[in-house]
């Protein structure tokens, strides 16, 4: 049985950058392009990974606080749109699943356990991304950040994709890096999992989200799911 706490577990939502995705090298470089265009200092992958769970917006203020300042003004929306130009045209140069990703994923499906992705990110950009990356060519419920007219931390998206895979959602895990993540799963009813591993920043207070679990690597979560890394049932969690 794939269970936690002997509850079965029926389908995995994961986000996408930071939990299955490391994206950061690429966000980093449209960032680091927008710089040289403006004569900016460049920011370190160190500063700057850590915020790449908090998509354009986020990233731009680390070299463009000033501009961003007024979200809806003509120089943020500027600067956005030429950082997801150039992210766009250059989207999976650096990016790489994180590792253990595909061996996670092997494993749920020989465990039958269902799998969708939820992530925030734009669906043009989603869907362009995804097919670079044959792990996640057999994942057919994505839920963008632009599927519905809300997005997480609204606990909306995660329903939709567990309904998606015909799953109730007390019978599905969320995975994730972002507060919003642990928020939305926690409103949806779903048994949460922090990413540690993933875009989390030293500013940060993780263990303040409420997550049910934290895993370091993604193929921990096998074992609070009672699976092993050959898709297994295994002994209860210790």
């Amino acid at each position: 049985m794939n269970a936690i706490d002997n509850k079965p577990v029926k389908a995995v939502l994961f986000d996408l950058d930071g939990t299955l995705l490391d994206t950061a090298p690429d966000l980093g470089a449209a960032l680091n392009y927008l710089c040289r265009q403006y004569q900016q200092p460049e920011i370190s992958a160190e500063t700057y990974t850590p915020i790449a769970s908090h998509g354009s917006r986020g990233l731009l203020n680390l070299a463009f606080a000033e501009q961003m300042a007024v979200a809806d003004g003509a120089q943020a929306k500027h600067l956005r749109e030429q950082f997801l130009s150039y992210y766009n045209d250059n989207i999976a140069h650096a990016t790489q699943p994180f590792k253990g990703v595909a061996e996670l994923l092997q494993a749920l499906k020989e465990a039958t356990v269902e799998v969708a992705i939820v992530t925030n990110k734009p669906e043009l950009l989603t869907t362009r991304l995804l097919p670079y990356f044959r792990d996640l060519h057999a994942i057919s419920v994505v839920v963008s950040g632009d599927t519905l007219d809300v997005s997480k931390p609204h606990p909306e998206p995660l329903l939709h994709a567990a309904q998606q895979l015909g799953v109730a959602a007390d019978c599905c895990v969320y995975v994730g890096d972002a507060e919003r993540d642990i928020e939305a799963g926690r409103n949806a009813g779903m048994v949460t999992v922090l990413a540690g591993y993933g875009y989390i920043s030293d500013q940060d207070q993780p263990q303040r989200w409420g997550a049910d679990y934290t895993i370091e690597t993604p193929l921990e979560l096998l074992k609070i799911l009672s699976i092993d890394d050959l898709g297994r049932d295994s002994s209860a969690i210790e």
